[in-house]
């Protein structure tokens, strides 16, 4: 039987003006007082990859007590940050089984850019991790692989994200979570479900969100996702079944423009 609850958490910023310490501190507050069993960080602690906002991100992180698993994003790669990355938090990848559940987290950043890739060069070794014996499959980067409603033109997405969801859904992946556009979202792409994280601790927003991260509670096969907004409520997100992929989702319309 498995039994899992994941905090996924993105797009801090560390080092930004909109950068809110109080929103920072109360997410490590709720994280700690929930108790997950793993925490998940998709990307953007920082706000230049400078290695200050590096050490400003770290400090909250390890203020969470439950292990950690970080991707880098795309400015976390800025100014070489990727060095700091390795050196302060950890590595761009890494792999993990836990319950029963595989999570593989890989690096989708370029230095100095906006948009990422997973990269073909990598694509032999999702499949072989994925190949290992596992209840449910994760697999969690910072950049999006399907368009965010709501955030306006589409530019940064990850570059090979057709090529990679191919892999995904050979490998049988259940749940890809990703950051980035700051802007909570799930799609199911047949049997294969995508989840974004808002930015946690920033008031770099798009239209009405509201800062906010992502609880996932996996039990046995059925799997519920909720946004978490610090010092506010909960909602779910998306309820499913990975076995029959049938599901229940949550989501608040794009606001409309007035006709003109």
């Amino acid at each position: 039987m498995t039994e899992l609850t994941i905090a996924h958490i993105s797009d801090i910023h560390a080092g930004s003006p909109y950068f809110v310490p109080s929103l920072m501190d109360r997410v490590v507050v709720e994280i700690n007082e929930l108790r997950p069993d793993i925490v998940l960080c998709t990307g953007d602690l920082t706000e230049m990859g400078f290695r200050p906002d590096y050490v400003t991100a770290k400090e909250y992180l390890e203020r969470i007590q439950a292990p950690r698993i970080v991707v880098p994003g795309n400015h976390d790669a800025r100014n070489v940050g990727y060095v700091h990355f390795e050196e302060l938090i950890g590595p761009r990848w890494q792999t993990v089984t836990m319950d029963g559940v595989k999570i593989v987290a890989l690096d989708s950043s370029e230095p100095d850019l906006d948009y990422g890739q997973i990269g073909r060069a990598r694509y032999d070794f999702l499949r072989e991790e994925f190949a290992q014996p596992a209840s449910f499959r994760i697999f969690m980067l910072h950049h999006h692989v399907l368009p965010i409603p709501g955030t306006g033109r589409e530019r940064s997405m990850a570059l090979d994200a057709g090529d990679l969801l191919e892999v995904l859904q050979e490998c049988g992946v259940n749940l890809v979570l990703s950051g980035h556009k700051h802007v909570p979202y799930a799609w199911r792409l047949e049997r294969l479900f995508v989840v974004n994280a808002g930015t946690c601790a920033s008031l770099r927003l798009r239209g009405n969100t509201k800062a906010c991260y992502n609880l996932i509670r996996i039990e046995d096969d059925r799997v519920q996702v909720s946004r978490k907004y610090p010092f506010h409520g909960e909602e779910t997100l998306i309820d499913f079944v990975p076995s029959t992929a049938s599901f229940d989702k949550y989501i608040c319309p794009v606001p409309k423009e007035e006709s003109r």
